[in-house]
């Protein structure tokens, strides 16, 4: 609480002003971290179910021709994460930039990093896929 009060005396906002910024920053983070969850739960899917019917395939002496089949489905299950997770991060970004705006004091999000690394991660996922490897 001291904390809160040094700060609340640097920058002449009031003690609970000070703590719904930090309330409100907390919740973009939290929301964040649930897209991110939810992201790397469709690409680390997608990858899986992409290697099983890849496993599959190869056990199968004459594969089968589909217009849509599993390995494409894995596919479009990796890029939905990836699109969600690109733009839950973007949106996360122009919140907190909005809310810096008003309170300079806002600390930078280790929350976008964290998205930022995971969709690295889903990119490299997606580029196995592509190329079969």
């Amino acid at each position: 609480m001291a904390a809160v009060a040094n700060q609340a005396a640097k920058s002449g906002a009031s003690e609970a002003t000070i703590l719904a910024v930090e309330r409100t920053r907390l919740a973009h983070e939290r929301t964040l971290m649930a897209w991110v969850r939810t992201a790397t739960s469709l690409i680390t899917f997608g990858f899986t179910l992409y290697k099983f019917a890849q496993y599959l395939l190869e056990k199968r002496e004459e594969p089968r021709q589909h217009l849509f089949d599993t390995r494409h489905f894995a596919g479009l299950m990796i890029v939905i994460g990836l699109v969600a997770l690109v733009l839950a991060t973007i949106k996360h970004i122009r919140d907190i930039e909005d809310l810096r705006r008003l309170h300079p004091e806002v600390p930078y999000s280790l929350a976008a990093v964290l998205g930022a690394l995971i969709a690295i991660l889903g990119i490299g996922a997606l580029i196995a896929v592509i190329f079969r490897l």
